[in-house]
């Protein structure tokens, strides 16, 4: 990232952040695929990012600005309802609905960041009494998950969170909803988001239980391609002397890839799933030991959602491949086959063995 400063009405400089852009990442490819996938379909349930410090994993987060999609909303809601959704209206919401006084509006998809230091006010909201009783008027300050609903929320080194930090993202992943409560007063607003989180495994593991909610993980390492390490150099040298520039060279495949998100958003409700498919997704649950099954439901809505962003209207065998070496290696209870770790090798092949069985 490079902070530029301009300043829009005079041309000279101010300060305003410019973003590396999506497309000229180097390598990378699964961060990059798991990112887009929860684009295209914000129901797969957020990814996990690991890796060394200096790999880029919160510059491919920021990235993200360039190819967010529009999202339909109510206007002037800040919690960004969605105007054909009223049983999830926030409380304003419901009495313009009331009224008849819904209008739409469409706004970008938001990336808000969550620091480590919160403070649980801060993320849910606080509620102030005193100018309620003063004025009789419901004031509600409304936090970061507020700011998050239907947007993407990250946190970096997201395995040091507080522990009451995490309880309450894992009440609001499992409910979509904050409730805020102070003495009598009592209210709701919807939260539902992508939840990005980064971490550098040697500063310790996540919780198991947010790790369980969080659907994909990419390993992300340095490169070993002497080439593509020298492409690093160069486009980053480039990116620095000329930030605006650099942009304006991938363009036309930014827009190109949002237009490709655009077209996945709208063809994924026509995907399907056949039984062998799903027979395959099952089997490979069982042999690679993971708990429970919440790992086949995301391995397959994420192979739908790859064949909607391939422009397919069925899922195959190489779906699920890219599917499961994002979905797997975090929820095996122990490793298979005696391997030190996960093996997308053992994955293809068994994949490939599966499928000839029909």
């Amino acid at each position: 990232m490079v902070d530029i400063e301009i300043d829009e009405g005079r041309g000279q400089q101010k300060a305003k952040r410019v973003a590396y852009p999506f497309n000229g990442i180097v390598g990378q490819e699964v961060l990059k695929r798991s990112l887009i996938l929860n684009i295209v379909n914000p129901n797969i349930g957020g990814v996990l990012i690991r890796g060394d410090k200096g790999t880029g994993k919160s510059i491919a987060v920021r990235a993200l600005t360039d190819i967010l999609p529009e999202i339909l909303i109510v206007d002037g809601c800040k919690f960004n309802c969605h105007p054909e959704n009223p049983k999830n209206y926030c409380n304003d919401c419901k009495k313009k609905h009331e009224k008849g006084e819904i209008r739409p509006a469409r706004t970008t998809i938001n990336i808000v960041d969550l620091p480590l230091n919160i403070t649980e006010d801060r993320l849910v909201g606080s509620i102030d009494i005193e100018k309620i009783l003063a004025e009789g008027v419901k004031a509600f300050d409304p936090g970061i998950l507020a700011e998050a609903h239907r947007g993407i929320l990250y946190v970096d080194e997201i395995n040091l969170l507080e522990d009451n930090v995490v309880d309450v993202l894992l009440d609001a992943a499992a409910m979509g909803m904050v409730t805020v409560e102070r003495e009598s007063i009592s209210l709701n607003f919807p939260s539902e988001f992508i939840l990005i989180g980064s971490m550098n495994p040697e500063e310790g593991e996540l919780r198991p239980q947010l790790l369980d909610r969080l659907a994909l993980q990419a390993e992300v390492k340095g490169l070993e391609d002497v080439d593509q390490r020298v492409e690093i150099i160069t486009r980053t040298k480039e990116f620095a002397k000329d930030p605006w520039l650099f942009r304006e060279n991938y363009q036309d495949e930014i827009n190109e890839l949002k237009a490709k998100i655009v077209a996945a958003r709208e063809l994924l409700p026509k995907v399907t799933t056949q039984d062998k498919i799903l027979t395959i997704i099952s089997q490979l649950g069982i042999d690679f030991n993971i708990d429970g099954h919440r790992g086949d439901i995301i391995i397959e809505r994420t192979a739908r959602t790859n064949a909607a962003f391939e422009g397919r209207d069925e899922t195959n065998a190489d779906d699920v491949i890219v599917a499961a070496e994002m979905a797997l290696p975090h929820r095996m209870r122990k490793q298979p086959f005696e391997e030190e770790s996960f093996s997308s090798e053992m994955l293809r092949k068994l994949v490939r063995q599966y499928t000839e069985k029909g």
